[in-house]
């Protein structure tokens, strides 16, 4: 069971909603590329409130995923697309089902 997990926040600025799932789209192909990435998903939670959430089986992949090209690209685009910096919370797995 993977461990260790991030959740990300995000509230789009009014009218940018769409950019916003076009943004998390593409970040989901490179999360595929992250060995230390197990899950990745990323959610819309409401109209313009979306969310991202990732696990992994150690802190030095949490820590590798933080300064990885998702966040990097994640904080470019911050102003352009988001009405408050994203919240990003590290997290420790509970419990899950997979498949």
């Amino acid at each position: 069971m993977s461990r260790y997990a991030l959740l990300a926040r995000l509230e789009a600025k009014p009218g940018r909603e769409a950019e916003v799932e076009e943004f998390l789209r593409h970040a989901a192909a490179l999360a595929r590329d992250e060995a230390g990435t197990l899950t990745w998903y990323a959610l819309k939670l409401g109209p313009s409130t979306f969310a991202i959430v990732d696990t992994f089986d150690d802190t030095a992949s949490r820590q590798a995923h933080l300064t990885g090209r998702i966040a990097a690209a994640l904080m470019e685009r911050a102003p352009d697309l988001f009405a408050s910096s994203p919240v990003i919370e590290e997290a420790e797995v509970l419990a899950m089902k997979g498949r």
